[in-house]
């Protein structure tokens, strides 16, 4: 006797009397009716809005123009319910007059890109990705004060344009969510902040475009099976051959010369000139800068006086500058150090003449 299965639209109903929570909450949203996100009213105004984004906001209400929030006032702190709930922890404060004596004039957020389609070609995030941007814009805007100018910067790569771009989305969100208003930038490139750089026939190229140079010439000698390979050819095929080989290649671009690569140290110089154009042309601006994680990984090395690891994908590097520019507060993964800034124009040059 042949089986046969209810396949009609209530075959899914359990004969408990009870389900449980986890079927009862599918089944809720099972059988609820949402608008396609494609034709979602609220979203018209903005039709380049991520399909995850108008998903989110068509689950949760959330608009890009929200209803003015409520606010409560107490002891002449104002805030909103949604601030108070999302800032709930078990941060160890200092003391108030440690914290006035900081005297902070200013803060840089470093974040890594989001996860990106691939590295073999200059590709944009997952919507993955996208989705790890845009919450972590959403949590920096916790930070931002009523007033508050936030000036984005990114590197010229499509994953950090793209990074930038979900941050941007996410602050402006978090901001409409808290009831507060800043002036927020739109995301603009930086020459400084790109990923560290390889030196090849063509010039200078960021390690991930000298991937792909380095693929094409080596299937061509590998297949013609003559000819001696550029020096810095044979160095990149090192460097991609320790990742291959499951190491650390970064951690090896950290520790070991290499001779056609850009050095740690000028990685972290570019940084800090890119800060010091920021805080110079805006005093006072809180700067979000997408980047690549080499750069920022010697960036932390240098601070701290050893390698803290690879930074996770929008994971953050947060520099504190203090008043007068002479000292900053430099903080990743729990560690906090006090260095003293470079000034510009006082970095040394090593090239012989």
């Amino acid at each position: 006797m042949t089986p046969t299965y209810d396949v009609r639209p209530d075959a899914r109903a359990t004969d408990r009397y009870e389900a449980p929570a986890y079927l009862a909450r599918y089944q809720q949203r099972a059988g609820r009716a949402h608008p396609a996100p494609e034709t979602d009213p609220s979203d018209q105004s903005d039709g380049d809005v991520p399909l995850y984004l108008r998903r989110f906001r068509a689950r949760t209400g959330a608009t890009p123009v929200a209803a003015e929030p409520e606010r409560i006032t107490v002891d002449g702190q104002t805030f909103t319910p949604a601030l108070a709930e999302v800032t709930r922890g078990k941060e160890i404060s200092a003391p108030v007059q440690r914290k006035a004596a900081e005297l902070i004039v200013a803060e840089v957020s470093i974040i890594r890109h989001g996860i990106t389609q691939g590295y073999s070609t200059d590709a944009g995030l997952t919507p993955m990705g996208a989705w790890q941007a845009h919450r972590r814009g959403h949590e920096l805007s916790r930070r931002i004060e009523d007033g508050e100018r936030v000036r984005l910067v990114c590197a010229a790569t499509n994953r950090a344009r793209q990074t930038a771009g979900q941050l941007h989305r996410g602050v402006l969100d978090g901001l409409a969510l808290w009831g507060r208003t800043a002036e927020v930038s739109e995301p603009q490139e930086m020459a400084e902040l790109r990923n560290f750089a390889v030196s090849t026939p063509d010039g200078l190229r960021d390690v991930t475009s000298a991937f792909r140079q380095y693929q094409a010439l080596m299937e061509k000698l590998e297949r013609m099976a003559v000819g001696d390979r550029p020096r810095w050819l044979v160095e990149i095929d090192r460097f991609y051959r320790t990742q291959y080989g499951g190491a650390d290649p970064i951690q090896m671009w950290l520790t070991v010369p290499l001779m056609y690569f850009e050095p740690p140290q000028a990685c972290v110089r570019r940084f800090w000139l890119a800060i010091h154009q920021l805080t110079e042309a805006s005093p006072g601006v809180r700067v979000i800068a997408a980047t690549h994680s080499g750069p920022m990984r010697a960036f932390a090395t240098w601070a701290h006086g050893y390698d803290p690891g690879e930074p996770l994908n929008t994971e953050e590097i947060r520099v504190k500058i203090r008043e007068g520019g002479r000292t900053a507060l430099v903080s990743y993964r729990n560690r906090v150090t006090e260095v003293h800034i470079p000034p510009d124009g006082e970095f040394p040059r090593w090239d012989v003449h």
